[in-house]
């Protein structure tokens, strides 16, 4: 099953149009989507506007692929579970987001190989045929790790690390090699 998720707070029609469209065409096996307050009513693939948590993380743990905005909520689960995601983030200049986090959230995930990323409809559409050919992802914790909640703890009561020194680079740096994330990441 392809699982597909725009999230629930704008419509994303730009993402389920085309996949929409493809499964006429070409689609293999069961699509089901939720499209939150899109005003495109899909007329090939099972869809609802939108899913309590639980349901959507089920939706997720039985999916083949997952195909989401890039929202952190579903990279983050569907990472936690294995499961091969391709993200099509919202643009600001489109009005479908205030900013350009989720392009930028992209590109980081794309570069770290968390992630495959179709920046537009054109290259969703492309990478729509390919979707069994997605790697799974390295699992991820459902939790950051204890030591990593330490340090941040100290941070957020003293304003230090455990060096005893102000926020800074190597902060930063340590906290990203603790999570596992970034250059350096314990693995």
């Amino acid at each position: 099953m392809i699982f597909v998720t725009v999230g629930t707070e704008l419509p994303f029609d730009r993402m389920v149009r085309p996949i929409d469209e493809w499964a006429k065409t070409r689609g293999e096996g069961v699509v089901f989507a939720q499209v939150g307050p899109s005003t495109y009513r899909p007329q090939h693939i099972e869809w609802v506007k939108f899913l309590e948590t639980v349901d959507c993380r089920a939706k997720i743990a039985a999916a083949d692929v997952v195909i989401a905005h890039a929202g952190m909520g579903t990279i983050l689960t569907a990472l936690e579970m294995g499961k091969p995601i391709l993200v099509m983030p919202r643009k600001a200049e489109l009005g479908e987001v205030r900013s350009n986090h989720q392009v930028a959230t992209a590109e980081k995930l794309l570069a770290q190989g968390k992630v495959n990323v179709a920046m537009d409809e054109h290259e969703l559409l492309a990478r729509l045929d390919l979707l069994h050919a997605l790697p799974s992802p390295e699992r991820i914790q459902q939790h950051a790790p204890h030591e990593l909640l330490r340090k941040l703890s100290r941070f957020i009561e003293l304003g230090v690390n455990d060096a005893g020194s102000d926020f800074g680079p190597a902060v930063i740096e340590e906290a990203h090699e603790v999570a596992g994330v970034g250059p350096g990441a314990r693995r």
